[in-house]
């Protein structure tokens, strides 16, 4: 139990850092634009990057692990949305941010960290392609579902552009595109060139997580909406029991594969349910309150996952 502990505890450490700072120190929000800007620009491409472009391509082209790690994640998606809409009586905007709550790790701020911390650098590979199609799948079906609710008042084809267009331009997405080829070429960045990725990706786990506690200590969390409770059930327990019972299923996968997705699904809401709550001007009382609750949540259930995947519990399949 000692080296679970041992890597939760830098992990969660720092978010509530962040958070103890957040709630003590008097420095308004803004105040960690150039930080956000650096993690998001700086820091996390260059670990993407080097994940995938130290891969053999080949296993960079796994379309069976990729159809069942994203299609669990919108089925989870899906059973959020389903939830939001009952329990906000048919609102759609408001249900479509709660079921990001109910279905989005966070993947980008502590996936990369948490995978190959706990199970080394075999996780590098499924961990990025959970990152890229579980992103392309939400940075879609969020925009779509806001203009078909009428909330995003722009043209559908140019929402379509829109969703397209940030695809094709996140720094994460680009990083890891980029990866792909330098895998498909052999490439190898020059030693300075990889000694400076290296001092910026070892800087993104400390930034992302402090970054992470602080915001989550700025959000304003009024009364916890009914829903949150039935949302972080899905989130934390059904989403990576059905990934673990899909790719056991489908069979032929890693265990270090299985272990890091479900891994990657057990992780707390992340904080972009907030930021899209912010960006449509909807639900965001609800988002506040799960992500918080999530992460506070998360602690628990995050660490009985990290000691089953180090002890090797999760079983191998339902007969077994």
């Amino acid at each position: 139990m000692s080296e679970v502990l041992a890597l939760a505890l830098p992990f969660f450490g720092v978010i509530f850092l962040g958070l103890g700072c957040g709630r003590l120190a008097r420095i308004p929000e803004s105040g960690l634009a150039w930080l956000s800007f650096f993690i998001i620009y700086v820091a996390l491409p260059p670990l993407f990057f080097s994940l995938v472009a130290r891969t053999p391509f080949h296993e960079l082209t796994n379309g069976t692990f990729i159809a069942a790690t994203t299609l669990t994640t919108a089925a989870c998606f899906a059973l959020s949305l389903l939830v939001g809409l009952w329990l906000r009586h048919g609102n759609l905007p408001e249900a479509t941010i709660a079921a990001i709550i109910g279905s989005y790790s966070n993947v980008g701020y502590m996936g990369p960290g948490l995978t190959l911390g706990a199970l080394g650098a075999g996780a590098s590979v499924p961990t990025a392609l959970i990152f890229v199609f579980d992103s392309l799948f939400f940075f879609t079906a969020v925009p779509i579902l806001m203009a078909v609710s009428g909330r995003d008042r722009r043209r559908f084809s140019a929402t379509l552009l829109l969703v397209a267009r940030r695809v094709m331009t996140h720094p994460f997405n680009v990083a890891t595109f980029l990866g792909v080829a330098a895998a498909y070429f052999e490439f190898h960045p020059p030693v300075a060139v990889e000694k400076t990725l290296e001092f910026l990706r070892n800087a993104a786990a400390p930034c992302a997580l402090f970054t992470l506690g602080v915001s989550v200590a700025l959000r304003p969390m009024e009364r916890m909406q009914g829903e949150v409770p039935w949302l972080l059930l899905i989130k934390l327990v059904v989403h990576p029991a059905l990934v673990w019972l899909v790719l056991t299923t489908v069979g032929g996968f890693d265990p270090v594969w299985i272990a890091t997705a479900v891994l990657m699904a057990s992780l707390p809401p992340a904080l972009n349910a907030f930021i899209m709550a912010k960006q449509y001007d909807t639900y965001v009382a609800g988002a506040s309150g799960g992500v918080l609750i999530g992460t506070v949540v998360s602690v628990a259930t995050v660490t009985a996952m990290l000691y089953a995947v180090q002890h090797d519990m999760l079983p191998h399949g339902l007969l077994q």
